[in-house]
Order: structure tokens, then C-alpha cells, then sequence
């Protein structure tokens, strides 16, 4: 099978999610990376094509001039991903979708509504595939969640309480190096740290996994540790469309937890709770109180989340083959464009659109507690 090419634009020295993105890819071995503008400083651009064997030629002093090129090549990248900080997302994935090529993107989309429409306007147009790397949604355990929903077991959903801890910036004076500095910072995040970075993870588990479109919002965002401008710590009330109700929670300040995601479900026939540091399983509540643990590799797995495991039960798979898992649908779809047997039924991968959703409701909940944690609508 002819292997898929791709770009980088981000992911140079010292980048956690470049290096976790290209590890992602590698576990299928479908794709190779061929180019890339992996940082803005020529040299570590260089460096960082040739320690992962990109020839000069094709590692780019700027995105611009790497859509333009890239296009214009027989051999041109099937696809770029992008995994800048938030501020570039929207200017490096325009570019790369009017050029005609394919975009996988890291969350969240974007910064501004307009900006995330105008992203799906175009991928539309143009035809195009767009990946948004909601990383979770690619467990085995989440698909079968979606699926059991999907089929009405759980019946009529009435409330959603969804969480995701961490403690890394919980302390005054510390930024979190690198990969935290740039989330503080309003030039680089936009208007919100934790639930941009969180918080968005939060409403695409909750939608892909229930269904459940938001219709409006009340958040309470705070900034707790001194010297912040953004938010560590935020609640958000939520109202969906149907009449359930949902709670979120996001925090960057609580100590202990490193990146627990975290859903409880309550339908009229049923719960069902699902952690994300133990993906492997599924615990679902009945009506009468008995309680069942699903767990990947075994039987009780919906076939068509099941289709997605790669290792027997007891072999834990984890963050990376989740991200695997979503790849591995975007790649199957590429191959499908490029013979013409693509249809959009195929998709099994957050898109463009899931991300715009993102990107309204982090927008709603800043509109809610600038205006003193009123309900907004979407």
C-alpha cells in the first residue's frame, strides 16, 4: 500500500505534542513525514528535519511558503498537521486548505467564531478532510459509549457531570515551562487558558459520547493563582437542547490529579462513568442497581469500537493509540478521496465542525462571566 505523506508545521525542539503526533502516526505506519516548518527559527527547523530525516529542501522558513511549495510538488504532502500555539492555528490551517491540502489540527480550533466558520466554509469548498484532534475520543472505551447511547440504551438522558482536573500550574511562581508559558499568555492562548485547553476536551467528550447539542451556558471562570491573567479554575452550568442538564468542571489548580477526564452519564435508564486514566474500562449502572464493568478486549464491546483495539485484553492501551485510532480513520478516509470511494459516513474522527462547536461554546462561556456568570445562549 502506497504510504500517505504529510507535513509538520510546529513540533521542533522541545515540542511535547509534535514528537506525540508523529508517534501517533508511526504506530500504523501508514504515513511519512516528508516536510516540515517545525519552528520559526530557521536553524532549529533544520535541526529538526534532519533528526527526523526530512531532506533541507522541503523543511520551510515559513508555513506560507510551505503550503505554496508543497501544492506545487508531483510528491507534495497528502496532508499537514498543525501544532502551533492556539494564535497560529487559524492563519497556518487557512493556508493549508486553500492550497488544497488536507489539515489535521490540535485543539482547539482556533481563537474566534468567525474564524472557526470561515475554517468550515472553506474545508467544505474545497473538499477537504479536517482532523481535530480531540486525542480521547479515540479510546476503544469512548466509541463503545457513543455507540451504546447511539442505540438507545440508556434511554432519555438527564443530566451529565463531567470534570478535568489537573494540578501542574497550581503553584504561585511556576509556569509550567514551556508548554505552560505560552497557555498563560493572552498573545498566544487567546482569551482563556484552562478552558480552552480543558474545557474543550470537556464539551467534545460529552457531545461525541451523548449526542447532546448545548444550547446555553452560565460559566464562572477564575484566575486563583497570583500573577495569572487567565483562567486556572473554571464551572460551567450547562443547559442542553431536549431539557437535560449538564456541570463541568475544569482546574489546572488541583493538586493531585494530572489529567483526569472524567464523564458520568444519568439516563432514565441507567448511568454509565468513564475515566480517562482508566480508559480501559466502562462502568455502566443499571436501573436496579447492578453494576457491569466493560472492558476493551473482551466481548462486551460494541463491535464497531471493538474494530478499533489493537491489543488483547490485559494489554493496556493508552493516550497514544487513542490518538492512533483517530489517524487511522482520517488516513482511511484520505486513501477513499484519493480512489473516489469516499463517503461522509466513513468519518469516524472529530472534524472541523466539532471544533467550531468548540470554539462556540468556550465564546459563550466568556461572553457568561464577563457579563457576571449569566446564562448565554450558543
Amino acid at each position: 500500500m502506497k504510504k500517505i505523506c504529510y507535513g509538520m508545521v510546529g513540533g521542533g525542539p522541545d515540542s511535547f505534542i509534535g514528537d506525540a503526533h508523529r508517534k501517533a502516526l508511526n504506530i500504523d505506519g501508514q504515513a511519512v513525514l516528508t516536510a516540515g516548518c517545525f519552528s520559526r527559527t530557521p536553524e532549529k527547523c533544520l535541526q529538526t528535519g534532519s533528526e527526523l530525516g526530512v531532506s533541507s529542501e522541503r523543511c520551510y522558513e515559513s508555513y506560507a511558503q510551505m503550503a505554496q511549495k508543497e501544492a506545487a510538488r508531483e510528491d507534495g504532502i497528502d496532508f499537514v498537521v498543525v501544532v502551533t500555539p492556539n494564535v497560529s492555528h487559524y492563519p497556518v490551517c487557512k493556508a493549508f486548505l486553500e492550497a488544497g491540502i488536507h489539515v489535521a489540527c490540535d485543539k482547539p480550533l482556533c481563537l474566534e467564531v468567525g474564524q472557526a466558520e470561515e475554517l468550515c466554509a472553506l474545508a467544505e469548498e474545497k473538499g477537504l478532510l479536517f482532523l481535530v484532534t480531540y486525542t480521547y475520543m479515540g479510546h476503544v472505551t469512548a466509541k463503545h459509549i457513543r455507540e451504546y447511547i447511539r442505540q438507545g440504551k440508556l434511554g432519555k438522558i438527564r443530566t451529565v457531570m463531567a470534570e478535568y482536573p489537573q494540578g501542574w500550574l497550581a503553584y504561585e511562581g511556576e509556569w509550567g515551562g514551556k508548554q505552560g508559558a505560552w497557555r498563560c499568555d493572552p498573545k498566544q492562548a487567546g482569551g482563556t487558558n484552562c478552558l480552552g485547553d480543558l474545557g474543550t476536551h470537556i464539551e467534545n467528550a460529552v457531545a461525541t459520547m451523548t449526542g447532546l447539542k448545548i444550547k446555553r451556558v452560565l460559566a464562572k471562570m477564575d484566575v486563583v493563582v497570583p500573577g495569572r491573567v487567565l483562567d486556572d479554575n473554571d464551572m460551567v452550568m450547562v443547559e442542553y437542547e431536549g431539557g437535560a442538564t449538564g456541570c463541568y468542571w475544569a482546574s489546572q489548580i488541583a493538586i493531585g490529579h494530572d489529567n483526569d477526564l472524567r464523564v458520568r452519564i444519568y439516563g432514565e435508564n441507567g448511568s454509565i462513568e468513564w475515566r480517562q486514566e482508566t480508559c480501559e474500562k466502562v462502568t455502566i449502572i443499571e436501573r436496579d442497581g447492578t453494576i457491569i464493568e466493560r472492558h476493551r478486549g473482551n466481548g462486551g464491546i460494541e463491535p464497531s469500537a471493538a474494530a478499533y483495539g489493537r491489543l488483547p485484553s490485559g494489554h493496556t492501551e493508552g493516550w497514544l493509540e487513542s490518538m492512533a485510532n483517530l489517524y487511522r480513520s482520517f488516513i482511511t478516509c484520505l486513501r477513499a478521496k484519493q480512489d473516489g470511494s469516499f463517503t461522509k459516513d466513513m468519518i469516524d474522527f472529530p472534524t472541523v465542525h466539532e471544533g467550531a462547536d468548540g470554539i462556540r461554546f468556550l465564546h459563550a462561556c466568556l461572553r457568561s462571566a464577563a457579563n457576571g456568570c449569566t446564562w448565554e445562549e450558543l
